[in-house]
């Protein structure tokens, strides 16, 4: 005969209804949550204090002296059926009398009725000092959290006009310090972060401006010019198409920036030799009329990540080696593996590049030595640089000596080809 299985059903919604009542008696202040416990340590403490202190009298008075006419003396004993005994110091035998015994049992219910009024007295005393714990741990509360509900007001009145502001708690160097300490830094944070938005809004909307601004000039010139000639309008459709595939570009450049902050969507295997060649093999007007050497030296580096980025990656790096580079330059773009790394990096030459200019470079909208009007946003190595942390990548650069960078990024090896990596080395 097979027992049926008990349901945890009954059981599960009991739990949930427990749960739910206690989440509803708690208190939601935390002032109040802390007196409560201050309160009932306190009793609990109390109580077994109280217990204790009347073990100890209990068997302090276990044993009662008493006199006797005459002379001698004798001793109430209790013993464990609760009873009493008398028994003469001396040694002789106790003489059990009418008279001792009333003295014996009025010693014994003297001595319980002392039992209770302690325990009674105690009790009341407990409870008078409950209240008072209670009244106390209120203020002692109050006194703790004054500096957190000081913080919390202070945060209340940051926004984003007076972020610069900081809590700045003074005093000694415990928990809540720490916990100013730390907002202070989220505060320093973010300021920096909203100034980089501020400055990168500023600088898109100024290169979005220039090319609009220009189309409308160009439309304006062509609908006041009476005598414009079909030769006039096309040279004109034709800057306004230059104009709007750079707008394009800047848009496409700008999502792809936005995209890659995002962090990554999906994940798969993508070979950094694979993808150099395939950069490459995109016609590049720049090289063509620069006369440019471009080589590449590929081996494999697997890699797990993005295709899309990581693709769009070593394109801006090979066009900003060729974009800023000199008549007769070189371009070499080579992939390997190093240690627990896949590695893709991309040297070229071209004028000289300030060491502390180097890092700059990697900010949106900066350019070195080159204008918007030429077709450089400024995007392409700050895009580089947010899809190369979106795959947990190290970013490196540096200048040549002589002119140009190189520009190094390695990506975490695949998983299935580390151990063959690690082998080799």
């Amino acid at each position: 005969m097979r027992l049926p299985k008990p349901t945890v059903a009954p059981l599960a919604g009991t739990a949930r209804l427990l749960t739910a009542a206690v989440r509803r008696l708690t208190p939601r202040r935390v002032r109040m949550r802390l007196t409560l416990l201050y309160g009932v340590l306190f009793v609990v403490s109390g109580a077994v204090l109280l217990a204790i202190t009347y073990l100890l009298v209990t068997h302090a008075s276990s044993n009662v002296i008493v006199g006797r006419e005459g002379g001698d003396v004798s001793r109430l004993t209790r013993g464990p059926d609760s009873g009493a005994s008398l028994g003469l110091t001396d040694g002789t035998p106790p003489t059990l009398d009418s008279g001792l015994g009333d003295l014996r049992e009025h010693a014994y219910r003297q001595h319980q009725q002392g039992l209770e009024n302690l325990l009674v007295q105690a009790g009341i005393a407990l409870a008078i000092m409950a209240v008072i714990s209670i009244a106390l741990g209120w203020l002692i509360a109050g006194r703790v959290l004054r500096p957190l509900r000081t913080m919390t007001g202070s945060i209340r009145r940051i926004s984003a006009r007076n972020v610069h502001e900081r809590l700045a708690v003074a005093g000694p160097a415990d928990e809540l310090k720490d916990l100013a300490d730390t907002v202070d830094g989220l505060l320093g944070r973010l300021e920096v972060a909203l100034d980089s938005h501020r400055r990168f809004v500023a600088n898109a909307a100024h290169e979005l401006r220039t090319p609009l601004t220009l189309e409308h000039a160009l439309v304006e010139e062509s609908l006041m010019d009476r005598d414009a000639t079909v030769e006039s309008y096309r040279s004109n459709m034709e800057r306004l198409l230059a104009i709007s595939q750079q707008q394009a570009r800047l848009l496409e450049s700008l999502l792809t920036l936005s995209s890659s902050e995002r962090g990554l969507d999906r994940r798969e295997e993508v070979d950094l030799a694979d993808v150099a060649e395939h950069a490459v093999g995109i016609p590049r007007s720049d090289a063509g009329r620069c006369d440019l050497d471009v080589e590449i030296r590929s081996a494999p580096a697997p890699m797990t990540g993005d295709a899309a980025l990581v693709q769009r990656l070593v394109a801006n790096l090979v066009d900003n080696a060729v974009d800023y580079n000199v008549p007769g330059g070189r371009v070499e773009i080579t992939t390997a593996t190093r240690g627990r790394q896949a590695v893709v990096t991309v040297t070229n030459t071209g004028p000289e590049v300030p060491p502390d200019q180097v890092e700059r470079l990697f900010e949106p909208f900066q350019r070195l030595g080159r204008t918007a009007g030429e077709g450089h946003h400024g995007l392409g190595l700050s895009i580089v640089r947010t899809i190369a942390t979106a795959h947990d990548a190290a970013l490196t650069a540096r200048a040549r000596p002589g002119g140009g960078m190189v520009v190094e990024v390695a990506f975490p090896l695949r998983k299935d080809a580390l151990v063959p990596a690690l082998t080799r080395v």
